[in-house]
């Protein structure tokens, strides 16, 4: 890249923020910025409440359709490998076709699926449409990265992308609790009705005002082929791909805590349900706070890869010191030390996170939807690897939770500084 660009990525150009060639300039973004950022919010935070509003219906599903309990967790697992795999698909797809079209299609697509979902007669054909679901909700996560590549640069992009985690932070917290209120009224097909709702009202709004951003001069040619040959010259990209390993290794830790937390807040540490659900509202309230302080305050004073660096060794810190107090280095602890350390943890994710997409997208212009695949569909792979990890010694130790988290967080921390080499940028 050149010196500019190496400067603006690590947001050290004062004044206005440039604008990308070819996409809506950066003023134009500003004066449509609360729509576009609702808009964008709401298809970043489908995909969470697909998954999480479901959560406390899957008992109910399985007396409803009489089948095992595995059988019923498959639902979840083949929507989680829909929004992976989907985003490949769709990612090229938006560079080639434009944002628009591909998204409105993905949204028709999901509503489909999801009203099929609410009929569903058996596990089975409950399994397929969920996966198909993902598919199609993966639109929503990848073309919205993409759009805030086309219209924002430098830091403008950063900020943008700590302002959607406030909305996808929330999403997690509130899904369930949403769940649990349509199940006092209905059983769980009324969950589908309610999201193939969200879904119509979702696809009206971003086919009413949201506008195309990628121009036809800056798409991309060729079919499959060529998406492959774009995908394989990102990764070629050492820096690239350092980025969106360190997102995905980072994740691959958060997505530890969701999958063992349950069971080492309530069985281990003898939490009650009440506090567990506290406990997880708090840790969620801090990873959308410091995103804030990352896009409110950091972002345009702090270089991006020092914020990005600060997330990930604290990641890491926090992560030792699971690790150090549920080994027992430190004696018997309660609660309310582990609960600290989940929370720093978590926290610091609002630094990682952020600052991984806006780095890695800064690079790729060009290819901003097959990037924003990569960039997702490795968080969710290798988060979806790292997570039945944590329950390899049982439901009785935090141990494997811990040695997870270090594991990743480590990881995560060397690509950055191996791959990235942060140093250099900056110098």
């Amino acid at each position: 890249m050149p010196e500019s660009g190496q400067k603006t990525t690590q947001g050290h150009i004062a004044g206005p923020p440039s604008v990308v060639p070819g996409a809506v300039s950066v003023p134009a973004a500003r004066r449509a910025g609360l729509l576009v950022t609702l808009v964008l919010g709401g298809l970043t935070a489908l995909p969470p409440l697909s998954m999480d509003m479901y959560l406390p219906a899957l008992p109910d599903v399985t007396r409803s359709l009489t089948a095992p309990a595995a059988t019923v967790q498959l639902t979840l697992t083949a929507c989680l490998a829909g929004m992976a795999l989907g985003q490949l698909v769709v990612g090229p797809m938006s560079d080639k076709w434009g944002r628009r079209r591909p998204l409105l299609v993905g949204m028709v697509v999901y509503v489909l699926a999801t009203a099929v979902c609410a009929f569903a007669p058996s596990a089975e054909l409950l399994i397929a449409f969920r996966l198909l679901q993902g598919l199609a909700g993966a639109a929503g996560i990848v073309i919205a990265r993409a759009v805030v590549r086309d219209l924002y640069d430098g830091v403008e992009m950063a900020r943008f992308f700590s302002t959607l985690m406030l909305i996808s932070g929330v999403a997690p917290i509130i899904a369930p609790l949403i769940g649990g209120q349509i199940l006092r009224i209905t059983d769980w097909r009324g969950v589908f009705h309610v999201l193939a709702v969200i879904g119509v009202l979702l696809t009206l709004v971003v086919w009413r005002f949201l506008h195309e951003t990628l121009p036809p001069e800056r798409r991309q040619e060729g079919g499959v082929g060529q998406a492959l040959r774009t995908m394989r010259g990102l990764l070629a990209d050492r820096v690239f791909t350092g980025y969106m390993l360190a997102g995905g290794l980072a994740f691959a830790a958060l997505f530890a805590y969701i999958s063992a937390s349950p069971f080492v807040v309530q069985e281990i540490y003898g939490a009650s349900p009440q506090t567990f659900s506290l406990l997880f509202g708090l840790n969620s309230v801090g990873l959308v706070a410091v995103g804030q302080v990352n896009g409110k305050l950091l972002v345009g004073r702090v270089s991006l890869d020092k914020a990005l660096g600060v997330g990930l060794s604290v990641i890491l810190l926090a992560s030792t010191a699971l690790l150090l107090m549920t080994t027992g280095v430190f004696g018997e602890v309660g609660l309310v030390p582990i609960a600290a350390g989940l929370f720093v943890l978590m926290s610091a994710m609002g630094l990682a996170m952020p600052n991984t997409n806006a780095q890695a997208l800064m690079r790729t212009p060009h290819a901003a939807g097959s990037a924003s695949a990569l960039l997702g569909t490795s968080s969710f792979l290798i988060g979806a690897v790292a997570s039945p990890l944590v329950g390899i010694a049982g439901e009785r130790t935090a141990v494997p939770m811990a040695v997870v988290q270090v594991s990743c967080a480590a990881a995560a921390l060397a690509c950055f500084l191996l791959l990235c080499r942060p140093w250099r940028a900056s110098s």
